[in-house]
Order: C-alpha cells, then sequence, then structure tokens
C-alpha cells in the first residue's frame, strides 16, 4: 500500500511540475507577443495616418478584387447581404455568389432582387469540382455572377468560385458576414506595399447586441449575453494580440475563412482548397506558406487589423460546442498534415517557431489544462499540494489571464475605439473579468472532445443556428 501511494505521489509530483513547466512557457510566449502587437500597432497607426491610399486605389491601378461568397439556403438574408457587398467602397470589385446545391429559394430570390439571366456555363475547370448547373449575370449590377451548383460543401463552392474569378485577388468570405465599407481599401495595402505577399487577413468582430442597417453595422454594442459577451473579448484578444503580434514576427498562418485575400493565382496553382477538412481555410494559408518554401514566390501572410468584418456567434452552448470542437478538430488535421514542417529548417521560422507554437501550445493546450486540473485535484485530495499553493497558482493564473484581456481592450480603445459608450467598455471589462471562472473550463472540454473526434477521424461540420442580427431601431416620437 505505501508503494502505491509512493507511486502516486511521483507521478502527482511530476505532473504538476510539467503543469507549472508549461505554465511558464505559455506565458513566456505571451509575453513575447504582447511587446510584438505594441510594435506592430504602432506601426500600423503610423501608416495608416497616410490618407493617400484613397487617391492610389481610386485610380487603374487597383487590382482587381473578386469576392467569393458561397451560399447554402440562404434564402432570407443573401439579398440584403448581397447589396451591402455590392456597395463596398472599392473600384474593380467582382462579387460571385455560389450556390451550394442550395434546397431553398436561394437562386431564385437572387433571380428577382438582381434582375440575373443566365448565360453559358463556359470556364476553365483547372479544379475538379461538383457539376455547375447554371450560371447568371445580373442586368442592372455588371459586377454580379452567379453560380449554381450541385452540392459539394465549403471547399468545393470555393473553388468553382475561383474558376469563374477573373481578378487578380479573391476574398474568401461566409455570406452572413458584414464586411464594412471600406474594408477591401484597408485590406488590400499590403499587396501595394511589397510583392512577397501571398494572403491577407482581417479583424473578425462580434455582431451580436449591435445595430445593423442595409448590411452595415452603425452602431457597435457589447451584447449582455454571457456566452456572446466573452466571446468579444476572445475575438480582440485573438486577433489584436494574436495574430497582431505573430505579424511582427513573420508567423501568421492563419486567416478567418470568414474574411481572406488571396493572390488567385498563386490559390489556383496550389490546387485551391482541400475538400476533406474541416479547417480548409488555415489548411490553405499553411500549404501556400510551405509551397513558398519550396518552390520560391510570393509567401508572406498579413494580417492588418483595422479592415474589419462582423460575424454572429452562437448564443447558446451546443451551438458554440460545436463550433470549437470543429475548430480543433481543424487545427488538429492542418498541423498532421503539414507536420513535415516541424522543427524543419528548411521552413525558416514558421518551421522552427510558428509550426511548434501552434502544435505544442495551441493544439496540446486543452491535455496539460485539464491534466492540470486532475493533478491538482488529486494532489488536494492527497495532501501533496498545499492549499495555500494551489490558491496562489490559481490567482497567478487567473490574473495573468485577465491583465492580458485587459491589456487588449486598451489596445482597442486607444486604437480604433469602436466601443464608445461607457456601458460597453464597463461590459467588456466585467466579461473579461468573469471569462475565467468556468467559461475557459467548458472551452477545454470542447477541445478535448474535437481532439478525440479528430483521432477517430470525425470530419462532420454539426449544424449551426443563428439569430440574424439586430436591425436599426426605429426613432421615437420627437426624436
Amino acid at each position: 500500500m505505501e508503494t502505491l501511494a509512493g507511486i502516486v505521489s511521483q507521478i502527482l509530483v511530476k505532473g504538476q511540475f510539467v503543469v507549472v513547466l508549461y505554465f511558464l512557457t505559455v506565458n513566456g510566449w505571451y509575453l513575447i507577443l504582447l511587446v510584438s502587437s505594441l510594435l506592430e500597432m504602432r506601426r500600423h497607426m503610423l501608416l495608416i495616418a497616410d490618407e493617400s491610399r484613397h487617391l492610389l486605389l481610386s485610380s487603374t491601378l487597383s487590382p482587381t478584387i473578386s469576392i467569393l461568397a458561397p451560399a447554402f439556403n440562404e434564402e432570407a438574408t443573401i439579398e440584403a447581404s448581397l447589396k451591402a457587398l455590392l456597395a463596398l467602397q472599392y473600384p474593380k470589385l467582382e462579387v460571385i455568389v455560389i450556390s451550394d446545391g442550395s434546397k431553398d429559394r436561394t437562386v431564385q430570390v437572387l433571380i428577382e432582387g438582381f434582375a440575373l439571366v443566365p448565360v453559358k456555363t463556359i470556364y476553365e475547370r483547372r479544379i475538379d469540382t461538383q457539376p455547375v448547373r447554371n450560371l447568371y449575370r445580373s442586368s442592372t449590377y455588371p459586377a454580379l455572377v452567379v453560380v449554381d451548383k450541385e452540392n459539394g460543401g465549403k471547399a468545393d463552392a470555393l473553388n468553382v468560385g475561383l474558376s469563374f474569378a477573373r481578378g487578380d485577388l479573391v476574398c474568401a468570405m461566409d455570406a452572413d458576414t458584414l464586411i464594412e465599407a471600406d474594408g477591401l481599401q484597408r485590406m488590400v495595402r499590403p499587396f501595394l506595399h511589397a510583392t512577397d505577399v501571398v494572403a491577407t487577413g482581417g479583424t473578425i468582430r462580434v455582431v451580436n447586441g449591435s445595430e445593423v442597417k442595409f448590411g452595415r453595422v452603425v452602431r457597435a454594442r457589447v451584447p449582455t449575453n454571457w456566452l456572446a459577451g466573452i466571446q468579444v473579448v476572445e475575438y480582440l484578444r485573438a486577433f489584436l494580440f494574436g495574430r497582431l503580434g505573430w505579424n511582427r514576427l513573420g508567423g501568421n498562418i492563419i486567416i478567418s475563412g470568414a474574411f481572406g485575400l488571396f493572390r488567385r493565382d498563386s490559390v489556383m496553382d496550389a490546387g485551391g482548397y482541400l475538400h476533406d477538412t474541416v479547417g480548409e481555410d488555415m489548411e490553405l494559408v499553411l500549404r501556400l506558406k510551405r509551397l513558398s518554401y519550396e518552390h520560391g514566390g510570393p509567401g508572406r501572410i498579413a494580417f492588418v487589423p483595422d479592415p474589419v468584418a462582423w460575424t454572429e456567434v452562437p448564443e447558446s452552448l451546443r451551438n458554440l460546442g460545436r463550433q470549437r470542437d470543429r475548430w480543433h478538430r481543424g487545427l488538429a488535421d492542418v498541423l498532421w498534415r503539414h507536420r513535415a514542417m516541424l522543427f524543419n529548417p528548411r521552413y525558416g521560422v514558421t518551421g522552427l517557431v510558428v509550426f511548434p507554437y501552434y502544435a505544442f501550445i495551441e493544439l496540446l493546450a486543452p491535455v496539460i489544462e485539464a491534466a492540470g486540473l486532475i493533478t491538482l485535484a488529486l494532489g488536494l485530495i492527497f495532501r501533496i499540494v498545499d492549499w495555500n499553493f494551489a490558491a496562489l497558482f490559481y490567482l497567478t493564473a487567473y490574473g495573468l489571464g485577465t491583465a492580458l484581456s485587459a491589456f487588449t481592450l486598451i489596445l482597442e480603445d486607444i486604437s480604433f475605439h469602436r466601443y464608445e459608450t461607457f456601458r460597453d467598455r464597463a461590459l467588456l471589462f466585467w466579461w473579461a473579468l468573469v471569462e475565467n471562472l468556468g467559461y475557459r473550463q467548458m472551452t477545454v472540454y470542447w477541445r478535448l472532445r474535437g481532439l478525440w473526434k479528430f483521432i477517430r477521424g470525425r470530419k462532420d461540420w454539426g449544424a449551426m443556428e443563428r439569430k440574424g442580427f439586430r436591425p436599426l431601431a426605429a426613432p421615437t416620437a420627437g426624436a
């Protein structure tokens, strides 16, 4: 019995050592990203102070952008969303809507709302896709093309869009994403400043609780729903701290599928989007990066913090769990597909720094956190861990996490200042305080579930339910 107790004690002590070492490593990296994000934000704010970009982008020098908008059963929102896209402030724009085998009236709504007329479906099919049923062009909006195809999934729809696109750059987005009016003008900036850029990504913000009119966010508000509110803090931290910090370190390998801009020829040469992964957006970015090392050509991935697209986030535990489960499965799948890059000097900073970070910190984080919680509980039960030490460790972890979120909120306020009222700022700080009191532990469970599904070979997306955007309130009497 004493031998068994001794073995358990040794295991718990070693487990605690691993958890503490991991904790120090992660927070060390966060400190580096913190300093990097500050320097990058300063550089970016100085850059956007020069408004000459508007003169350039109003000229014929602007590269043509083709927006690819996959749609599946979007009859309720497709007309309003598309009108917002067609009103974007960009001189040379093409919008391609790909109905991916919609079973509702999505195509009919588009035909009626945009005076679509059928044209011959002649196109260069460089990527194998599901068959195209019909091709339409608008008689009132010359920049609009609508493709009606057999169902094949989001990746297949994007590949069809690539085949029809004529732009130098393609903007991949979700059909329910709201892009700010000047978003493309800001997103294209890195392509104009350098020739080695292959893709750019912008900031995704949470639209829940905000007021929307004609496909535009007219008033940004922090939601009172606790799940949506905490996700506002999460998204701000992920973009203004994480991706902005990696920008200076040359390590961005993620562009949100909701809003990304790519060189069309590079994507076509790479074979387009993969069908058999739930992380098709990250997989494409990492493949473009990898090919740039192996065959040359542009390979820099740039994150631009001020182009904003707004998206609706889940407000139920069920839908949020499905989303985080899928995200983590996608991360695991992408890293496994490109595992040859891990610690490989051939791939420069991506192979030696970025890939290990995502593999050992992002991917394994839920495993280490779960192990830490279990060893802490067992350590307290077997009296191997002192209660005072446990409390101090928890308060330290909680304090660092909250401080990181608070820094992100301050960075947002002094740079872009989208949330103007005291009520919104107070709510943001409140959600930052409560995030680590149960919510984070739930995300650990969801990500562990995603890892388990990945090991089992699960690649389903799972249904997502959306409530829709909040319309602009009607004016009151005397307003």
